[in-house]
């Protein structure tokens, strides 16, 4: 189990493949757990806290895709396994109806799909894809 699901962060039942190191004192809930999660390349019960407080409901999706390995990384873009399809991430836009009609990227509100690669990127937990997934989509 790991710290955030122990710590009652997340709900029981999500795998995670994280593992623990020291923890993070005063993560703030804004952009500041980006940084926390680089540095300490792990999500601690307090990062975990800081993306939930600043994304709600879209963060703790964004730390489940992770953690059951669905951001994947091709030579053209990231991708996201979503529920439905598969949503392109670039430039920290992305193609989900979410993002395209719900959100202000200007007020740094951000899709899930967008957050889990974030999330991933900082993590070293995308998984790669020595291809180009213009050419991959084309197949699905």
């Amino acid at each position: 189990m790991c710290d955030a699901v122990a710590a009652g962060v997340l709900p029981r039942g999500i795998e995670c493949v994280f593992t623990a190191t020291d923890e993070i004192e005063g993560v703030d809930s804004a952009d500041d757990w980006r940084a926390a999660l680089e540095a300490a390349g792990r999500l601690s019960p307090q990062i975990v806290q800081a993306i939930v407080d600043a994304h709600g409901d879209r963060g703790v999706t964004a730390i489940e895709a992770v953690s059951e390995r669905r951001v994947k990384r091709y030579r053209d873009f990231d991708v996201v396994v979503g529920y439905d399809d598969e949503y392109v991430v670039e430039d920290r836009g992305c193609t989900c109806k979410d993002s395209q009609y719900n959100l202000d990227p200007d007020e740094g509100e951000r899709c899930w799909h967008v957050l889990a690669v974030d999330v991933a990127e900082a993590l070293g937990e995308l998984d790669h894809h020595d291809m180009w997934y213009s050419d991959v989509r084309e197949f699905l």
